[in-house]
């Protein structure tokens, strides 16, 4: 399992528009990620109702995971997306 903790960058946290774009890209992955507040229950990160009931604030970690052939990639996409400022 690849496993990787980003701080979450966009101000409104993963809600709204930042949330639908992690999930629109984690759904494009070829294996299932997974996002989890650090120390959490990971959830699937291809679901914007998942992500946004996660309630991961701006400033929080969080811990991104994913398993199987092309998972460090897939962690490696969904990460640097969490850690941009995607409000805009």
């Amino acid at each position: 399992m690849v496993q990787r903790t980003v701080t979450v960058a966009s101000k409104v946290g993963l809600h709204a528009r930042p949330a639908a774009l992690v999930a629109k890209a984690a759904a494009a992955q070829p294996v299932p990620v997974t996002i989890a507040r650090n120390g959490g229950e990971p959830v699937p990160a291809g679901s914007v109702l998942n992500l946004m009931t996660l309630g991961a604030r701006h400033g929080e970690e969080v811990v991104i995971a994913a398993d199987g052939d092309g998972a460090e990639a897939a962690v490696d996409a969904i990460a640097a997306l969490v850690a941009s400022d995607l409000d805009e």
